[in-house]
């Protein structure tokens, strides 16, 4: 039977960073619209998926077919928090097998509404081939990022280019991007860094990027108040309508039932509780992230340095398994958590931590951080400010924004070969949570980005924020090019603004 509400694809790649914003953006989608919603993955992604919805959620989980050892992947290798980090573009690599089964997917939905087209797809940033199988069955396609206007801008540009191939000196602008001034060499990832346009990365990069072209809209999950210098980058690269319709985030239910291990919201509710407003240092470097034992040994001597309250996600270090059993008496100074524990200044969490319970808690004053964007929105949406130590990926990008741009963040360290100084670390932690200057200035500044969030997002009767008049935007938009007959298959994607 047709269902007349129309249907709303998504398809994200397979990695927590980039599932965990469409799972949001889908919850946000059926909560606020009637249509239809569709999650498209692979088997084993699915089943985590299914895990993690409210019990009464209507929204659709679609596989396709994936056998990671037909790729050369480890057995049931369908996302990157089981991979180590050179096997990930392997996964990349190989997600580009599921185009076929994609556009039998969409195809077959197609059939199942009599012929009438999904009101869009919305594809991952590294499912460029995406907005391409929906041009060819005349459906409207959107990219969706996860990550940030900016970081992602610094991200294309510099994947696009390799400046710094050319670059005489280790600091070089980006071409198209002038904006973000100088880069510096120890600010690429290191994928990035050893790049020369033959290795897999560039190769992968440089089919990937210049597909989006065939989307119909980017979308970005944050907010134009703050962000809008990466988003005028994609609107002059692309030529193509970019919104800013976020900040789109899991709540701690959500996230709970999608983690593993770690400890309960009410545990470190009960801690925190027993902790001053402002008075705890939150570290975390994200689901797929961990720092060598060297890098563990001085964060833990500049925290007992420091004096600071402290709750620490904690894995086994670079070189171990990080799903493994964390010795903590090998990587850690002698007596660490004999003295933590005895004084209650510290909580070791080991692989899972409600995030979002910890950031919302008044006794928590910053946030130590890979800045991965979607734990960036999830610190500003509570106002904390944070420390930026970042790993990989667009991370670099996202520490000098928010330090430079917006003014709520000190860097910490750089990347996962860096040497660091645990008093170094004592003093920044020490600048953003004391009542230095420079940290009153850091956290008024990320009081006034929660602010701007919070009207960003804003739906009540009368007034819309920024970010919900951008999906109403693109609903219509993506809804007038469905009722104008679609993508036409001359190759042309004519999907203009229309509100």
């Amino acid at each position: 039977m047709a269902d007349e509400r129309g249907n709303v694809v998504l398809f994200p790649f397979m990695a927590q960073g980039h599932i965990f914003p469409f799972l949001a953006l889908a919850l946000h989608i059926e909560k606020t619209t009637n249509y239809t919603v569709t999650l498209v993955n692979t088997p084993l992604n699915i089943a985590k998926l299914r895990s993690s919805l409210p019990p009464h959620s209507s929204i659709r989980l679609l596989q396709l077919p994936f056998n990671s050892s037909d790729h050369g992947l480890p057995p049931d290798s369908e996302n990157c928090d089981v991979l180590p980090y050179n096997l990930v573009i392997r996964l990349l690599e190989a997600s580009i097998s599921l185009r076929p089964a994609f556009k039998d997917l969409v195809a077959n939905l197609i059939r199942q509404q009599n012929g009438r087209r999904p009101i869009c797809t919305i594809g991952d940033i590294f499912f460029g081939w995406a907005a391409a199988v929906a041009q060819e069955l005349g459906v409207f396609h959107a990219v969706f990022s996860g990550a940030g206007g900016f970081g992602l801008a610094c991200y294309y540009s510099a994947w696009t280019h390799l400046p710094h191939r050319k670059a005489k000196e280790d600091e070089f602008l980006l071409p198209g991007f002038e904006e973000a001034s100088k880069i510096h060499r120890t600010q690429l990832p290191l994928s990035m860094l050893e790049a020369d346009g033959t290795d897999l990365w560039s190769v992968f990069q440089w089919k990937n990027l210049p597909e989006w072209v065939k989307s119909g809209a980017i979308l970005f999950n944050t907010v134009e108040e703050f962000d809008r210098i990466g988003m005028s980058y994609f609107e002059r690269k692309l030529s193509r309508p970019v919104w800013a319709v976020g900040p789109i985030l899991l709540s701690t239910e959500s996230r709970a039932r999608a983690g593993k291990g770690g400890i309960s919201p009410e545990t470190c509710r009960k801690w925190l509780d027993t902790k001053p407003p402002n008075s705890v240092l939150y570290i975390s470097f994200g689901s797929m992230n961990t720092i060598s034992s060297s890098q563990m040994m001085q964060l833990a001597r500049a925290l007992e340095v420091s004096g600071k309250n402290f709750i620490w996600v904690i894995r086994p270090p670079i070189g171990f398994d990080i799903n493994s059993e964390f010795r903590g008496e090998e990587w850690l100074p002698e007596g660490f958590e004999e003295r933590i524990r005895e004084s209650n200044k510290g909580l070791l969490i080991l692989k899972w931590a409600p995030q979002v319970e910890i950031l919302s808690h008044e006794s928590v004053s910053a946030f130590l951080s890979h800045c991965g964007w979607n734990s960036v929105l999830e610190s500003l949406s509570h106002g904390v400010p944070l420390l930026g130590w970042a790993m990989a990926a667009e991370q670099f990008f996202n520490v000098k924004f928010l330090a430079e741009e917006v003014g709520v963040c000190v860097e910490v360290a750089r990347g996962k070969s860096c040497e660091i100084n645990h008093e170094d670390v004592a003093e920044k932690i020490e600048m953003v949570m004391n009542d230095t200057m420079r940290g009153k200035e850091i956290r008024m500044k990320a009081l006034k980005v929660k602010e701007m969030i919070k009207k960003a997002m804003n739906d009540e009767e009368g007034f819309k924020g920024s970010s919900v008049k951008a999906m109403d935007d693109f609903f219509k938009t993506a809804m007038s090019t469905r009722e104008n007959g679609g993508i036409k298959q001359n190759g042309r994607a004519e999907n203009v603004l229309v509100i």
